[in-house]
């Protein structure tokens, strides 16, 4: 658990509206703190006795002048079982910012301050309620963008990350241990193969880190939501793709060619996936240096993107400007998906096939895209089950952190070599800060009761 010693803050009540702003069915009004029973015993003019520990209560709350306000819930979580670990009082009002506010104005006049952002989670993680990795896992639950997002954030809440980074990081505590017990008693009985020991033992802690990294790579956009560029040139039904997949009118359709000058972006669902679509300027030789500008900017949407629907007008042969963008799709056919989309079909095919991709025949005109709806949702699960369903990290922080980790233990190898166990024991100590960052900050103290938990009694 973190030391509360030297911060301020954690002994002042602190008190917010815990529900989305709007009219809905409950607001709920939050109050953590010491003060908690007091403010809720001063507004609902009930004895603090009143209040049993997990028991809804009704009752009715009075402002400052004793007039009625709102008959509600009031449910009490005495500490230290509850979310921050300290006295909780919950008010459960009926819905609407009015009266919650009005709540929130009465906890401020008795005592209690109102919460900064993420202050209720930020004291659950200073009174060793939860960790890093859960703390991170309640933001971006709330943030997800997919069924399977939400899983995956699901099984950090309940500490799947975290109970992987503290088997890693005990593995390290035990080797700086025994490096620290070969440096400071030298002079008594130690193994001999302690140094094949430790490098063994680092090269398992390496592949658990690298397949950890690979993983969470590979899976990413469970969490950022996918990425569809639309591209090809001018005419062939790009924007009325785009207006198909979202079901609106999102981009304006034209005949006239270059009417589409810049990436038009919008969200939506496939199945349970978030995909973010891009809508791009037609690619083409083009004077006009504005349409010019889009045109560079489709090929951006190229290369950020996860997925890329090349669209070809079905019912003409292929055009000199379609095999200039087949020729720019090929440098990217072995790292992304790339869907030849041929587009009104109810014309007739000229083409039949382009050899380099997956072909999908639609008619935007009378709306047959089901196909290649079906076939972009097949792609995307196919992204999330080809990595193991395995604890992945969820944030650009946990990587970064494993990543040095993995640095730190690369740079320990060298002097442990040479029996430079001094500037080893610094390597590995970088390491488990570096791995700790992701669940709990680490202590030098817990090393000391690492290297000298394996003494014999008595020593």
């Amino acid at each position: 658990m973190v030391s509360l010693k030297n911060n301020k803050n954690i002994n002042q009540t602190i008190s917010a509206i815990a529900t989305a702003h709007g009219t809905g069915a409950i607001s709920i009004i939050r109050i953590s703190g010491n003060l908690a029973l007091d403010i809720a015993s001063k507004i609902t003019h009930k004895n603090i006795d009143f209040f049993a520990p997990r028991e809804a209560k009704l009752v009715t709350i009075y402002n400052i002048e004793n007039k009625k306000i709102d008959k509600c819930i009031v449910i009490y979580f005495k500490s230290p079982y509850s979310f921050t670990g300290e006295d909780i009082i919950e008010f459960q009002t009926h819905g609407g910012i009015m009266i919650a506010k009005m709540v929130l104005q009465l906890t401020l006049k008795f005592g209690a301050r109102l919460s900064r952002a993420g202050e209720f989670s930020q004291r659950a993680f200073l009174n060793g309620k939860i960790d890093l990795s859960e703390a991170e896992a309640i933001s971006e639950l709330i943030n997800a963008k997919s069924e399977q997002a939400v899983f995956e954030l699901s099984k950090q809440l309940h500490g799947s990350l975290k109970i992987e980074v503290e088997n890693i990081r005990s593995e390290l505590l035990n080797i700086l241990a025994h490096s620290e017990v070969v440096i400071d008693y030298a002079e008594d009985d130690l193994p001999t193969d302690i140094e094949q020991e430790i490098i063994n033992k680092l090269s398992i802690i390496t592949i658990k880190l690298k397949e950890l990294l690979k993983s969470s790579k590979m899976r990413n956009r469970i969490f950022e939501g996918f990425k569809i560029a639309i591209v090809g040139r001018p005419n062939v039904g790009k924007s009325s793709l785009l207006n198909k997949l979202l079901n609106y009118e999102r981009a304006i359709v034209s005949d006239i060619a270059g009417t589409t000058r810049d990436r038009v972006e919008d969200y939506l669902n496939i199945g349970t996936h978030s995909v973010k679509i891009v809508d791009t300027a037609g690619i083409r030789e083009s004077i006009d240096e504005i349409e010019k500008i889009g045109i560079a900017r489709s090929l951006d949407a190229i290369n950020e993107s996860d997925i890329v629907l090349a669209i070809f007008d079905g019912s003409q042969h292929l055009t000199d400007e379609d095999h200039k963008i087949i020729s720019i799709l090929n440098e990217y056919k072995n790292s992304k998906k790339i869907f030849a989309v041929l587009n009104k079909n109810d014309l007739g095919l000229m083409i039949k096939n382009i050899a380099e991709f997956e072909i999908i025949n639609i008619s935007t005109k009378i709306n047959n895209i089901q196909h290649l709806i079906e076939q972009i949702e097949k792609y995307l699960t196919s992204i999330n089950n080809s990595a193991e369903s395995g604890t992945i990290l969820s944030s650009t922080r946990q990587i970064d952190e494993v990543e040095k980790t993995l640095i730190a233990i690369e740079e320990a190898l060298e002097p442990l070599k040479n029996g430079e166990l001094e500037f080893f024991s610094f390597h590995i100590n970088e390491a488990i800060e570096r791995i700790s960052n992701i669940s709990r900050p680490y202590n030098y103290n817990e090393m000391l009761d690492k290297m000298f938990g394996n003494f014999c009694l008595g020593k």
